[in-house]
C-alpha cells in the first residue's frame, strides 16, 4: 500500500473515532495493521476477553513470527488457563490446555509438562513459582506489565504504537478545502449555496444577482491558494465535531516533532485515537471580517441553530448572523467591555528610585506594592499608596566563598553590576532578581514588608537576562536565561537546578514559562530573534521560529492566559507589537503605531485581557488587542526618557513607568485614585501590615512555608550623580547618558557568611537500611547492578558467581520494587545452580576483573570474569552462548545504546572490541589506551563512546565509523604528582554531554570536549581514596563510595557535599571497626532518586536509602539571619563579555 493510501486510513481512523463509531475503529485497525491501539488492547485483557484479545493481536502478529510474539501469546493463553483453574473449571482448563498450549510443547516440553500437572492440583498456587498469585484483576494486571514489555520490543510492532501527528478533524478540513476549491471555480458563486450532496462536485446555479464578494483567505484553514472562506462540514450533520482538550498547546508549533517524545495526539481514555489539537477550533470556526459572506449548508433546523448558539458557536459569521444581528467584530474571545477611559492616564505619584530604574514589578495581590531593580544592582520596595519606601536592599553577594571563581574575579575586577529583572512570585511571597552577572537572588516576603534572604544561585556565566516562576508537576520553580545561551530550571526551595534547556545559538534574552491544559512549556527568545519552546524534559526546543525584527524580543501571555503577544526591536531601531496565533506558530496580528526608528529596546506590558501598552517617543502608546492601530498615546506630564519601561498592576488601575532624573511616575485611571485617596496619608504599621488596606486580599501562605521576619530597611538617598557603567552588551540606549554608577561593597562586615552544614549520619536509626540475605560463599562484590524495572538487584561477585535478590509484590509493597523497608529473596532457578562465569584456567577468579552489562529489558545479562564472556537469560539463569576466549580477557562491557546486539568490550591489552553477537564477529578493535579499559560509556545525544583505562586517560570516539575523536589525561587533583594512574570509570548525565569521571584522587564533572568542570578530590572527614561513585537516577546528586567504608552523597551542582554517612550507620558494630569493609561498587535505582545499593569486599549487599522523617539526602542547610548558601552553576567555568542589550 502507498503512503497516501496508509495516511488515508488513519484519516479514517480518526474520523470514525470522532463520530464514535468504536467497534469500526478496532476492526479498521486490526484489518490495517497499521495502528496497534495498546489502550484498548490493555481493556480487553483487564476485562478477560480472551478472543477478541487473540483475534485483535493476529492482525498484527502470528505465534511463530518471533520469540517476542511466542511469549505474548503464551503468556495470554497461560493466565486463561489459570483462571479456568481457579475457578475450578477442569474441562475448560483441559480444554485451553489442548487447543491453546499445546502448540508450545515443540519449544519447551518440560514446561508444557509442568503446565499440564498443574491440572492434578487441588489449587495450582501450590506449585512453588505460582505461590505468589493473587487474585484475577492483581494477576491481569502484572502479565500486562510485561506484555507491554514485550510488544514495545517486538520488532513487527515498530512505528505501528503510536498514532501519527495531525490535527483533529483532518478529514473533515481536507473535504472543506476541496469544496472550497470547487466553489472557487464556479463561474457563478452565490454568497449561500446549497450543498446537499459530496458524491458530485458542487457547482453553483445560474444567477441574475451580482457576483458574489471577493473570498477572504482564511490562513487557518489550509494552505489552498485563494480558497473561499467555507465554514467546515463539522458544525453540521452528520458531521458533528468532536471539541476536547487540547494535549499540547504548542503542537501547531512543531515544525519537526520529536519522533522519540510521545505524540499529544494520543489521548489517555479510551478508544486512543487522536484527539483535538490546539487549533481545532480555529479550523472549525474559522474567523471571518464582516461583510464577507459564509459559504454553509441551508437548514431549517431552528433547533440545530439554538444548539449552535447555546454551545458558542456564534462568533463565525454564518447563517445565525442572518438571524442574530451582532454588534461587534468577529472574534473567538469573549466581548470586552472596557473601554479606553479604563487606561490609566493620571500621573498620580512620583517616586525618586535615586539610580537608574531597570525592571518593575507590581505585587500580585497588593495593588500598591512595588518592586524596582536598578542599575547598581538595588532593589526597592514601594508603598506606592503612602508614597514610603517599604524595603531597600544594595547589592551584595551573600556567600562570595560559595561563587565560582569565575565569578569572584570578575567582581574583584569591576563590583559594578546591574539588576537585569526583578519579579515577585505568584502569590507574592516570594521574588527573584537576575543581575548582570552570573548570579540570581531570590527572597521571601510577608506582607508586613519584611525581606528575607532565601537562595542566591550561580545560574550563569555572564549575564543573568531574565527570571520567572513556574509550577512543573505542582512545584514551584526558578525559570532563568542567560548569556551562555542556556535556558535552566531550579527548585525554588532548595535552590537545586533541575533543567538545563540547550540549542539557543546566541544569548537567551526572556523566557516566558506558559500552562495549557495541564502542558507545561516555556517560550524563549535570543537576541538573534529565534524563538524556541521547551517542555520539562531533555529532549530539545520543540519550536524554531524567527520573532519579528530578530534581535531583543520578549513574550507575554495576557491576564486570562489565553492570547500570546510579544513584543521586539531590531538592531536597526524597528520595534514589532504582534499577537501569535499559538497553535499555528504563525503571527495572527501586527500593530502599527512605533516610530521608524526607536531609540532602545521597547518594552510592553498587557492588561485587562483587553489593552496593550508601550514605552516608545518619550511616551506610552495603548492599543486595544482586537484593533492593529493605535489607541491613544499619553507623556505622563512629559519627562519620560526615549523608550520607558512600564508595568501594569494585576487590576490594571495603576501604571508604573520610568522617568527621567531616576524618577518612577505612577499613573491611574478612575478606580486606582480612588484607591489611592482611600490610602493617602497613612503610614506603613508593620504590625498591621496591609490588612486593612483597600487594595488588599485575604491573607495568604507563602509558597515556600518560610516564617520570614527581619527588620525593615531604612530609605536611602543617593545624591550623587556619576559616570555611566558598562551596560551589559555596551548597546549604550538613549537614557542611558543619566544612569548613576554606584560601586556597591562586594560584602558588608556585619553580615555573616553562612557555611554549609552537612548533615553527618553516624546511627543507624538516621537512615534506613538492609543487609540482603545470602545462603551462598562469602566473596567479594565486583560489580552490582539494578535491573532497568527497579525490581531486583544482581550482584557479580570475585569468584565468577552471580546474585540476583528480588522484590515480592505485597500490600506493603504494592509496586515490587526494592526498598530498604522490605527484605527481599536471593532468587534460584529450579536447579539451585547459580549463574557462574567461565573461570581463565591460568588465573584465579579472585584476580580477575569481572565486568557485566544488562540489556535494556531485563531479559539478559553479559558477564565475564577473566574467562569468556557469557550471555544468560535472566529468567532461567541458563547460558545462551560465550564468545570471547582469553587472552586477553574482557574488563568492561557497554551495549550499544540503539542496537543491543552490538557490545563495547574493554580488554585487558588495553584495546576496546566492537563485537556483534548477532553475527559472532569482532567489527572493529580501538586502539588508544596503555594499560586495560576500566570504564566505557554511549551517549547517544554526542554520538561518541567514552573510553577510560587503568592509565587515567580519557579517549571519545565517534560511533559512526570508530575514529577517535581525541584523548586526554584526567586532571591532576591538588597535591598529587602527575600524572596519575589507575582504575578510571565514566559516567554519561542524563542530559547525555556531562560526564562523570572517577579515580581514587577525584570525582569530576567534564564536558564533551573532556575540559573538567568540576572536581572534587577527597579531604576533612571524607579522606580516604574513593572507591566507586555513580550518579542518582535524577542526575542531580552523586553517590561516592571510600574505602574507609564512608560514603558521600554531593550536589551535582557545584559538587557540593550534601550528607556524609560513616560505616557504622549501615556495617554491624563488629565490623564497622575493619578497615578492610567498604564498597567496592555503588549502584544507583534506577526510580528512586534517593536509594542506593553498596557492594561489599566482604561479600556484602547493602541497600540504603534516607529515613522516613528526611525523605531526601542533606536537606537544605541550615539558615542564619535568613540566608542560605549559593548553588554555583555546572558551567560557571569562565566569565565572557555579556552580548545581551540593556534592557
Amino acid at each position: 500500500m502507498s503512503s497516501l493510501s496508509r495516511e488515508l486510513v488513519f484519516l479514517i481512523l480518526q474520523f470514525l473515532d470522532e463520530e464514535k463509531f468504536k467497534d469500526t475503529v478496532h476492526k479498521l485497525e486490526h484489518e490495517s495493521g497499521f495502528y496497534f491501539n495498546m489502550k484498548y488492547f490493555e481493556d480487553q485483557v483487564q476485562a478477560g476477553e480472551w478472543d477478541e484479545v487473540e483475534r485483535y493481536l493476529c492482525g498484527f502478529t502470528k505465534v511463530e513470527d518471533n520469540r517476542y510474539s511466542m511469549k505474548i501469546f503464551f503468556e495470554l493463553r497461560k493466565q486463561k488457563y489459570l483462571e479456568a483453574l481457579d475457578k475450578n473449571d477442569r474441562p475448560k482448563a483441559a480444554d485451553i490446555l489442548v487447543k491453546d498450549l499445546k502448540v508450545f510443547s515443540s519449544f519447551n516440553e518440560e514446561l508444557f509438562k509442568e503446565i499440564t500437572q498443574l491440572l492434578t492440583l487441588e489449587n495450582f498456587r501450590q506449585n512453588e513459582q505460582l505461590s505468589k498469585y493473587g487474585d484475577t484483576k492483581s494477576a491481569r494486571s502484572i502479565m500486562l506489565v510485561e506484555l507491554k514489555k514485550l510488544i514495545e520490543a517486538n520488532p513487527l510492532f515498530r512505528d505501528k504504537l503510536a498514532f501519527p501527528t495531525f490535527k483533529a478533524s483532518r478529514l473533515r478540513t481536507l473535504i472543506n478545502q476541496s469544496l472550497n476549491w470547487q466553489h472557487q471555480l464556479c463561474k457563478n458563486p452565490r454568497p449561500n449555496p446549497d450543498i446537499k450532496t459530496l458524491f458530485i462536485d458542487h457547482t453553483c446555479a445560474s444567477s441574475n444577482g451580482a457576483r458574489a464578494p471577493p473570498p477572504t483567505n482564511n490562513l487557518l484553514a489550509g494552505p489552498v491558494p485563494k480558497a473561499g472562506v467555507f465554514p467546515p462540514l463539522g458544525g453540521h450533520n452528520p458531521f458533528q465535531p468532536v471539541v476536547s482538550p487540547s494535549p499540547s498547546a504548542i503542537a501547531g508549533w512543531m515544525s519537526s516533532p520529536n519522533p522519540s517524545m510521545p505524540h499529544a495526539a494520543v489521548p489517555s481514555g479510551p478508544p486512543g485515537l487522536v484527539q483535538s489539537p490546539g487549533a481545532a477550533a480555529f479550523l472549525k470556526h474559522p474567523r471571518m471580517p464582516p461583510g464577507v459572506p459564509g459559504l454553509e449548508y441551508q437548514m431549517g433546523d431552528s433547533e440545530h441553530l439554538m444548539k449552535r448558539l447555546r454551545t458558542g458557536q456564534s462568533d463565525e459569521f454564518d447563517v445565525l448572523n442572518h438571524v442574530v444581528q451582532v454588534a461587534f467584530s468577529s472574534s473567538a474571545h469573549p466581548l470586552n467591555m472596557y473601554s479606553p477611559d479604563d487606561l490609566p492616564k493620571t500621573v498620580v505619584r512620583i517616586l525618586n528610585q535615586g539610580s537608574n530604574v531597570m525592571s518593575m514589578d507590581f505585587h500580585p495581590q497588593q495593588q500598591t506594592v512595588l518592586l524596582v531593580g536598578t542599575n547598581v544592582g538595588d532593589i526597592s520596595i514601594w508603598e506606592v499608596g503612602s508614597r514610603e519606601r517599604l524595603v531597600h536592599k544594595t547589592f551584595k553577594v551573600w556567600d562570595l566563598s560559595a561563587c565560582s571563581m569565575p565569578l569572584q574575579t570578575n567582581l574583584v575586577k569591576d563590583a559594578t553590576i546591574s539588576v537585569n529583572r526583578c519579579i515577585w512570585g505568584p502569590d507574592g511571597t516570594i521574588l527573584g532578581v537576575a543581575f548582570s552577572k552570573h548570579i540570581v537572588q531570590i527572597y521571601t516576603y510577608n506582607p508586613a514588608g519584611e525581606l528575607r534572604q532565601h537562595l542566591e544561585i550561580d545560574a550563569h556565566i555572564g549575564g543573568v537576562n531574565d527570571i520567572a516562576f513556574a509550577h512543573p508537576n505542582k512545584q514551584l520553580c526558578i525559570v532563568t536565561c542567560g548569556d551562555d545561551k542556556t535556558i535552566k530550571v531550579w527548585d525554588a526551595v532548595s535552590g537545586r537546578r533541575q533543567h538545563i534547556f540547550e540549542g539557543h545559538e546566541a544569548p537567551v534574552y526572556s523566557v516566558c514559562p506558559h500552562s495549557k491544559e495541564n502542558i507545561q512549556f516555556i517560550f524563549s527568545t535570543a537576541i538573534d530573534g529565534k524563538i524556541k519552546a521547551w517542555l520539562y524534559d531533555c529532549l530539545g526546543s520543540r519550536v524554531d521560529y524567527d520573532a519579528p525584527g530578530r534581535w531583543c524580543t520578549t513574550m507575554a501571555y495576557s491576564a486570562d492566559r489565553t492570547r500570546l503577544f510579544s513584543c521586539g526591536t531590531s538592531k536597526e531601531g524597528e520595534s514589532h507589537l504582534v499577537e501569535w496565533n499559538e497553535s499555528e506558530g504563525a503571527i495572527k496580528r501586527t500593530y502599527s503605531g512605533f516610530r521608524k526608528r526607536s531609540l532602545g529596546v521597547v518594552q510592553f506590558d498587557t492588561t485587562r485581557n483587553r489593552f496593550l501598552a508601550a514605552g516608545d517617543e518619550f511616551q506610552i502608546k495603548f492599543w486595544d488587542m482586537d484593533n492593529n492601530n493605535i489607541l491613544t498615546t499619553i507623556d505622563a506630564d512629559g519627562g519620560l526618557p526615549a523608550s520607558p519601561k512600564l508595568r501594569f498592576n494585576k487590576e490594571g488601575s495603576l501604571l508604573a513607568v520610568t522617568a527621567n532624573e531616576n524618577a518612577i511616575k505612577v499613573v491611574a485611571n478612575h478606580d486606582g485614585q480612588r484607591m489611592l485617596r482611600m490610602l493617602e496619608g497613612r503610614t506603613f504599621d508593620g504590625s498591621r501590615g496591609f490588612s486593612e488596606a483597600a487594595n488588599v486580599k485575604p491573607p495568604f501562605a507563602g509558597s515556600l512555608g518560610h516564617n520570614v521576619s527581619s527588620p525593615i530597611q531604612p530609605v536611602l538617598e543617593r545624591a550623587e550623580r556619576m559616570q555611566t557603567p558598562l551596560s551589559i552588551g555596551n548597546h549604550a540606549t538613549a537614557e542611558s547618558s543619566k544612569m548613576a554608577d554606584i560601586k556597591p561593597r562586594i560584602l558588608d562586615n556585619t553580615d555573616k557568611i553562612i557555611a554549609w552544614k552537612f548533615p553527618d549520619i553516624k546511627e543507624s536509626t538516621q537512615l534506613r537500611a538492609i543487609k540482603l540475605p545470602d545462603s551462598f560463599t562469602a566473596s567479594k562484590v565486583m560489580r552490582l547492578i539494578f535491573t532497568n524495572s527497579g525490581l531486583a538487584l544482581l550482584a557479580l561477585a570475585s569468584n565468577a558467581a552471580h546474585k540476583l535478590w528480588k522484590w515480592q509484590r505485597s500490600e506493603r509493597n504494592p509496586s515490587g520494587k526494592s526498598t530498604a523497608s522490605i527484605m527481599p529473596q536471593l532468587w534460584q532457578p529450579p536447579s539451585g545452580a547459580p549463574m557462574s562465569n567461565d573461570l581463565n584456567d591460568a588465573k584465579a577468579a579472585e584476580d580477575s576483573a569481572a565486568c557485566i552489562a544488562l540489556s535494556k529489558n531485563d531479559s539478559y545479562v553479559m558477564s565475564a570474569s577473566g574467562g569468556k564472556v557469557s550471555l544468560f537469560n535472566m529468567m532461567t539463569f541458563k547460558v545462551m552462548t560465550t564468545f570471547m576466549p582469553p587472552p586477553p580477557a574482557a574488563t568492561y562491557l557497554a551495549f550499544h545504546p540503539q542496537d543491543n546486539n552490538i557490545i563495547a568490550i574493554g580488554m585487558e591489552d588495553s584495546t576496546i572490541q566492537i563485537y556483534n553477537v548477532r553475527v559472532d564477529e569482532v567489527k572493529t578493535k580501538l586502539k588508544g589506551h596503555q594499560k586495560p579499559i576500566t570504564g566505557l560509556a554511549f551517549s547517544k545525544t554526542l554520538n561518541v563512546l567514552v573510553s577510560s583505562g587503568a592509565d587515567a586517560q580519557l579517549c571519545v570516539w565517534n560511533i559512526e565509523g570508530w575514529e577517535k575523536r581525541m584523548a586526554r589525561p584526567i586532571q591532576t587533583p591538588p597535591n598529587h604528582s602527575a600524572p596519575l594512574v589507575g582504575e578510571t570509570q565514566v559516567q554519561f548525565h542524563n542530559d547525555q554531554t556531562h560526564l562523570l569521571v572517577v579515580h581514587e584522587s577525584q570525582i569530576g564533572i567534564y564536558d564533551s570536549q573532556l575540559e573538567c568542570l568540576r572536581l572534587w578530590s577527597p579531604r576533612d572527614s571524607l579522606s580516604a581514596a574513593i572507591s566507586s561513585a555513580i550518579y542518582s537516577c535524577d542526575g542531580l546528586l552523586i553517590f561516592v563510595g571510600f574505602c574507609d567504608g564512608a560514603i558521600g552523597i554531593f550536589d551535582v551542582d557545584g559538587l557540593r557535599l550534601r550528607c556524609r554517612i560513616a560505616s557504622a550507620a549501615y556495617i554491624a558494630p563488629s565490623l564497622s571497626s575493619n578497615s578492610n569493609v567498604f564498597p567496592v561498587v555503588i549502584a544507583a535505582h534506577p526510580t528512586d532518586c534517593n536509594q542506593f545499593a553498596l557492594g561489599m569486599t566482604d561479600g556484602s549487599v547493602h541497600v540504603i536509602e534516607p529515613s522516613d522523617g528526611e525523605p531526601k539526602w542533606g536537606g537544605p542547610a541550615p539558615q542564619e539571619n535568613g540566608s542560605l548558601p549559593s548553588i554555583p552553576s555546572n558551567s560557571a567555568l569562565n566569565s565572557q563579555p555579556s552580548e545581551t542589550p540593556s534592557r
